[in-house]
């Protein structure tokens, strides 16, 4: 597995080279590099704007223009790594990559966009994701396409190989004013279509398509992949209080740690697990784009000045 990753690097830095030493390609870099920029002041308004309509209109513009950017031959090896308002996660096998960000509403509810973009060596295959999150009414037991994803912003990709491969995505997904979620969702391939969920969670009471974790908003929650032991792990959530138990927006980490262990293809779930020796950061993976944004504005207006 070790050797297949550093041949999948070398191939990445060898196509990055080569993009950018070819005649043609640095013309394209030059037309990526413009829209990236306008693609980074777009996201600025998007994150910080106070006013609602400005906002879902500069997103509507970044939508366009990140589109126009991806039509752009070979646009797959470009980083947009200046775009710090979304989230762009590669697969390990260097097979897509999803672009994924959201938009806040007035109530602090959220709607999130994104795609998926697959590495064709050339022409644009795109997949948009249409957030059809308040509609799918029971998430860990549905299966959707891409025009009714259950959105997030990923910050992790875990390759499944076999007969029937797939990827388990870890993201965040900010839900309302009282509650964020987290959610550990599954995408495949089928007929050349996404598919997202996929019923591989096994136990922790049920057999699960897509795994979704609710807690209180002002507080944090560890997700994440230790690719050493084939382990998701997560804190268990639980009320402050017996009252509590049917308000998940009371939800909080107990110090306990479970997880979902891959085995044969499938994850089973584990509990108390040892986690002494493990970082206890929280949110570790997920960088807020709205204090990024804050960052990107001061940037722009230093630029302006210059």
């Amino acid at each position: 597995m070790i050797r297949n990753f550093l041949l999948v690097i070398i191939f990445i830095l060898f196509c990055c080279h080569t993009f950018a030493q070819h005649p043609d390609n640095a013309a394209r870099i030059k037309q990526l590099n413009i829209y990236q920029d306008t693609l980074k002041h777009l996201g600025v308004t998007f994150i910080n704007d106070s006013d609602d309509v400005a906002r879902k209109n500069a997103n509507y513009q970044f939508i366009k223009t990140l589109k126009n950017a991806l039509k752009i031959p070979n646009s797959f090896l470009y980083p947009f790594d200046s775009v710090k308002s979304i989230s762009i996660t590669n697969s390990p096998d260097n097979l897509f990559r999803i672009f994924s960000w959201h938009i806040t509403n007035d109530d602090g509810s959220y709607r999130f966009y994104g795609a998926i973009q697959m590495n064709t060596g050339g022409n644009l295959k795109l997949y948009p994701l249409g957030d059809y999150s308040p509609l799918i009414k029971n998430p860990e037991d549905t299966v959707t396409d891409n025009s009714k994803w259950y959105g997030a912003q990923y910050y992790t990709i875990i390759p499944v190989f076999g007969v029937n491969p797939y990827y388990v995505l870890l993201g965040w997904k900010g839900n309302t004013v009282l509650s964020t979620k987290k959610v550990i969702d599954v995408l495949s391939f089928k007929n050349d279509k996404p598919v997202l969920g996929m019923s591989v969670f096994d136990g922790n009471k049920k057999q699960r398509k897509r795994v979704v974790f609710e807690y209180a908003r002002q507080l944090s929650m560890h997700l994440k992949y230790l690719a050493s032991q084939h382990l998701i792990v997560f804190d268990e959530l639980a009320p402050p209080d017996i009252k509590s138990k049917n308000k998940p927006e009371t939800y909080g980490p107990d110090m306990i740690y479970n997880g979902y262990r891959l085995k044969d293809g499938r994850w089973q779930f584990v509990e108390n697990l040892d986690m002494r020796n493990e970082p206890n950061e929280h949110d570790e993976e997920y960088v807020d784009p709205k204090k990024q944004a804050e960052l990107d504005k001061k940037s722009l207006k230093k630029d302006n000045q210059q």
